[in-house]
């Protein structure tokens, strides 16, 4: 696991930004209105899993880069059963420069018409929001990334180094685009992920108070928990029963938890954090950074869902299944664990835990292909040019470290050997917050002020040639 000192966090955070930054011309209204089209007919396609509308999505993105002039050859379509995956090359003048990776994903998870308040399927511009599903998750920079191709195309921009868009169609579900995208773009110098950081506005002021740029995610296993019996009549029952004795087991799940853990990512996260969250969460969030030993702040920290994952691997039952007749006694009962593991922790000791746990009447078998991946070092230039984007919409907003307690598309580059880094555009409240929910929403301004931030990340990390 790569380690990054407390005193490399601290210059990375104290970047200088004063004086003019590449890319810092603003986004006419011309643009702004294209990108708000692209993002109105990303949204009014239901890019769920089974719909086969990626495809068509990455149909209509290929076009548009068609029509701005991007050679055919360097626009491919990469088809994979229902689903697809797009890739866009912007050439570089010098080609032996390895490439910068653009990540984001066009599928969304799906959504129920008749629970929402608005079509989610139609975008939705009101009382200073867009709405609709995968505004904020993510076809917003989608959008963005695509739109900032085009502008840059436009105005004859010739970046030092190649960049490609990578847009996987199927993150939310088994990213096996993502995996097949990560080994077709395999030697790439590192990926920008829109999919992953992010900026956070005060619930109550709106006022900009941090931005997190991930280096770091836990990774994704998943476990069945069987239990088995002979079975036999209802009318006869005994006290061995496959439903009685997997709920034992969950029941020990839900009461264990896995040990505290860190890396510099977490504890520079917590160290800045808590400079901006009062009482006592915040005082906790300090504690830990400062000793992260200290038994009574990890208690603290592990009360909140939102930050437990920071510091442990966790583990919670996410469906059941089980029995055969309502006049039968089960002859098996499973259960799918859900766990999100430290990065470092191998997935065979999480299995093995969770084995213990369940004692000799529950057979524990891991589902499908986990793929850990260890942090990606911290790189000035990176952190830099994040920094100055940030600051054109945000100015003196903190740039802060962040291990993801979820997994992204950047999990599967890293696992690869691509150091990746989520660098979303969004600030948005924590109250606004409703990625996989209902009437997930995003607010105008982040999105346009995304249109500003992506040029000027793009123009200083990839160089310029006019």
């Amino acid at each position: 696991m790569i380690r990054i000192t407390t005193s490399v966090v601290a210059a990375l955070l104290a970047v200088n930004t004063a004086g003019a930054a590449a890319g810092e011309t603003r986004a006419t209204e011309a643009v702004r209105a294209e990108a708000r089209e692209i993002l109105r007919a990303s949204v009014a396609m239901q890019t769920s899993e089974g719909r086969g509308q990626v495809p068509v999505l990455a149909e209509y993105l290929a076009g548009k880069f068609k029509a701005a002039g991007f050679a055919a050859e360097d626009i491919e379509i990469r088809p994979h059963g229902e689903t697809a995956s797009l890739v866009v090359r912007y050439r570089g003048s010098d080609r032996h420069a390895k490439p910068i990776l653009l990540l984001a994903h066009m599928d969304v998870v799906e959504a129920r018409a008749e629970d929402w308040e608005r079509d989610p399927f139609v975008l939705v511009e009101e009382n200073g929001y867009f709405y609709g599903r995968g505004t904020a998750d993510v076809k917003n920079e989608v959008a963005l990334i695509s739109t900032t191709f085009l502008r840059l195309k436009s105005e004859g921009f010739v970046p030092s180094r190649e960049l490609v868009i990578a847009f996987s169609g199927d993150e939310e579900t088994v990213m096996e685009t993502t995996r097949d995208l990560a080994k077709h773009l395999a030697g790439a110098e590192f990926a920008l992920n829109g999919d992953g950081g992010q900026g956070v506005l005060n619930d109550q002021t709106g006022a900009p108070q941090v931005y997190f740029i991930q280096g770091a995610e836990k990774y994704y296993a998943s476990f069945e928990l069987t239990a088995r019996n002979p079975g036999g009549h209802s009318s006869q029952p005994r006290a061995d029963n496959a439903i009685y004795d997997l709920a034992d087991v969950l029941e020990a799940l839900r009461s264990y938890q896995f040990p505290v853990m860190w890396n510099d990512w977490t504890l520079g996260n917590f160290r800045e954090t808590a400079r901006v969250t009062p009482g006592p969460l915040g005082e906790a969030m300090a504690k830990f950074a400062a000793d992260p030993r200290d038994a009574t702040a990890a208690r603290a920290l592990s009360a909140s869902p939102q930050l437990v994952g920071k510091i442990r691997t966790t583990c919670v039952a996410t469906m059941l299944r089980g029995g055969h007749a309502e006049n039968a006694l089960p002859q098996a009962a499973t259960a799918t664990v859900n766990c999100r593991v430290f990065p470092g922790t191998p997935v065979e000791e999480v299995r093995s835990t969770l084995q213990r746990l369940a004692g000799e009447k529950v057979e524990v078998k891991l589902i499908g292909e986990p793929h850990p991946s260890d942090p990606s070092a911290l790189r000035p230039d990176v952190v830099g040019a994040v920094t100055r984007a940030v600051h054109l919409n945000y100015p003196g907003v903190p740039i802060v470290p962040e291990m993801a307690p979820y997994a992204t598309d950047g999990s599967v580059f890293r696992a690869a050997g691509v150091p990746t880094y989520g660098v979303s555009s969004l600030f948005i409240k924590g109250s606004d917050e409703y990625s996989h929910g209902l009437n997930e929403r995003i607010p105008v301004a982040s999105f346009y002020a995304g249109l500003d931030y992506w040029y000027s990340l793009l123009t200083q990390l990839g160089g310029s040639v006019h």
